[in-house]
């Protein structure tokens, strides 16, 4: 499959790779991205060329994503999904078409049936991007580990 993989997090990390699963601050997402050669850390690496969207226009889509993911809020946490650790994985396929794998909290959310649909509308408000899908993963389970570090001082969690 010849496709892009911006991916956030890798859900088979290891207990090593824990802080590469979480969220990240712009600062460190800045500095991660530079690491790779842009976008977003990748848990797949692509060989330069293997995607037909251009690599300024990648970039632009997964900063617009990430921007987009931080406007969905679970209504009993005042912290957005993406900075909670929710979000486990965006793909951008090259028909710009997005798979986004996220999770919950708590499989018993009030809002489980409602989230996926909030993270499609959001996603697909951003320009360029195709038909968006996202699957509701409950493996690995959610921790407060995967929060990053602005949503555990907005929870004061330090």
């Amino acid at each position: 499959m010849d496709s892009t993989k911006a991916g956030l997090a890798d859900t088979a990390a290891s207990p090593a790779e824990d802080d590469a699963r979480r969220p990240m601050s712009e600062a460190r997402l800045a500095r991660d991205a530079e690491a790779v050669g842009g976008g977003l850390p990748e848990t797949e690496v692509m060989e330069p060329g293997t995607s037909s969207i251009p690599e300024a226009e990648l970039d632009r889509i997964t900063q617009d994503i990430i921007a987009a993911l931080k406007t969905v809020y679970d209504p009993e946490i005042p912290v957005d999904i993406y900075e909670l650790g929710l979000i486990y994985r965006v793909d951008i396929e090259d028909d710009r078409a997005i798979r986004v794998d996220m999770t919950l909290t708590a499989p018993g959310c009030p809002v489980a049936g409602e989230m996926p649909g909030w993270v499609e509308n959001a996603v697909g408000t951003v320009e360029g991007v195709g038909q968006v899908s996202v699957n509701m993963v409950f493996d690995p389970p959610w921790d407060p580990s995967r929060m990053s570090d602005e949503a555990r001082v907005a929870l004061d969690m330090f």
